[in-house]
């Protein structure tokens, strides 16, 4: 396997130490990103699957009293139990309470908010929701999965995000859609535009709320909420609470349930570890470990918008199946990407931090860190772009 070849702890090769090429100490060369971050942290092995028994649920879908048109679509999907958030979220939501769920990416959550969301409108057309999303790959993300719960109903679902053409989005909420989905800097620049009318609100969801304050959006969200009725009904969903987080339920939500699934970290199912290389030699090792066999679908962490293009472009003119992803490109030929990616049109993206958030593709085999992460925290929102479901993944991160 790669481990013997690539692993920095059992050495990469004599002639390519941690020095840089020009010989200068490391008191005497410019920081780069990520070098405040310990090494020993890039490295853990993967830990052992284990099976989880059912019990954890105590409903079936079918116990939830959904509309029968939504219940087709669930059996249509083949879903018969609820996962632990679903379970326990999805009775609270369909009577109305406020409520903070706390799980990660992968265990469900979407659904949780979106089936009882959805039988809500079935019941009352008139119900208007609004969803933010940090980020446009999640908001599209819960859009198709709103989709897929509603083919042939007439429940009508539309986004508003930015890198997307403004006139045909206006167009789309005018026509009165049950469901607004978007970035909190495109909806409120659509609220101000008076294209869309907050005080018809009377369901708020939230999600990845700290992903949303990390990325400043919390001035935006506030003036966003305080334009809703406060006969709303608010949903927060997040992955951990901090202070900012617990500021904005105390102002939102009203004597809310709150749910927190115990689940182990994205990270807990991948084999990581480091590649040892001078920074002049990053991008041939790459090439080299493209070749390799077991490599079959990787995802190449870029710093920024220039290195994801340059390596992309390398990797393309070797013969490599290769495309990359930033928010410098724009949304439908994200959109495309992405698309192309999770069928197999190609098997290697490259990719910046944002553009990568709320990507969700099973079968990546592995996440290559080509530049370090600012911090630990997006190290492990890297990383667990791999190990998904009952699959192992793998980590590699380059460290010079």
């Amino acid at each position: 396997m790669y481990n013997n070849r690539f692993a920095g702890r059992r050495g990469f090769s004599r002639n390519q130490s941690q020095r840089p090429q020009s010989g200068r100490s490391n008191a005497g060369r410019p920081r780069f990103q990520g070098e405040n971050i310990n090494t020993s942290l890039f490295i853990k092995k993967a830990e052992e699957f284990t099976t989880i028994e059912e019990t954890v649920t105590v409903n079936n879908f079918s116990d939830f009293g959904f509309r029968e048109e939504l219940m087709t679509q669930i059996k249509n999907k083949g879903y018969t139990k609820p996962t632990p958030i679903q379970d326990q979220a999805i009775p609270h939501i369909l009577v109305g309470k406020d409520l903070l769920g706390l799980a990660n990416t992968g265990t469900g959550k979407t659904a949780a908010f979106a089936l009882p969301i959805i039988n809500k409108i079935l019941s009352n057309p008139n119900s208007r929701i609004l969803i933010l999303a940090p980020t446009r790959e999640l908001a599209q993300q819960i859009r198709e999965e709103f989709r897929s719960f509603t083919f042939g109903m007439r429940v009508y679902v539309t986004l508003a995000i930015g890198g997307a053409y403004l006139r045909e989005q206006i167009q789309d909420i005018r026509r009165g859609p049950h469901i607004i989905i978007g970035t909190p800097g495109r909806i409120k620049d659509l609220g101000q535009r008076r294209v869309i009318r907050f005080d018809g609100m009377d369901t708020l969801i939230l999600d990845e709320v700290d992903r949303m304050l990390d990325m400043g959006f919390i001035g935006d969200i506030k003036h966003i909420v305080d334009q809703i009725p406060q006969t709303r009904q608010t949903l927060f969903f997040s992955a951990t609470v901090n202070r900012n987080v617990e500021t904005l339920i105390n102002s939102f939500l009203k004597e809310p349930i709150k749910i927190s699934i115990e689940s182990k970290s994205a990270s807990c199912h991948v084999d990581q570890d480091i590649v040892r290389v001078q920074r002049g030699l990053k991008e041939q090792k790459l090439h080299e470990m493209m070749a390799l066999p077991e490599f079959k679908k990787v995802l190449i962490f870029g710093a920024t918008h220039m290195i994801v293009d340059k390596l992309s472009d390398s990797l393309y003119q070797k013969g490599f199946k290769a495309q990359g992803l930033h928010g410098g490109k724009r949304q439908s030929l994200r959109q495309t990407i992405v698309k192309k990616f999770k069928e197999n049109q190609f098997n290697i993206l490259v990719a910046t931090d944002v553009a990568a958030r709320g990507l969700d593709i099973a079968d990546i085999s592995h996440v290559i860190n080509y530049d370090k992460p600012n911090n630990y925290q997006d190290y492990i929102h890297r990383i667990g772009r791999t190990g998904r479901g009952n699959s192992k993944g793998f980590a590699l991160t380059f460290v010079d």
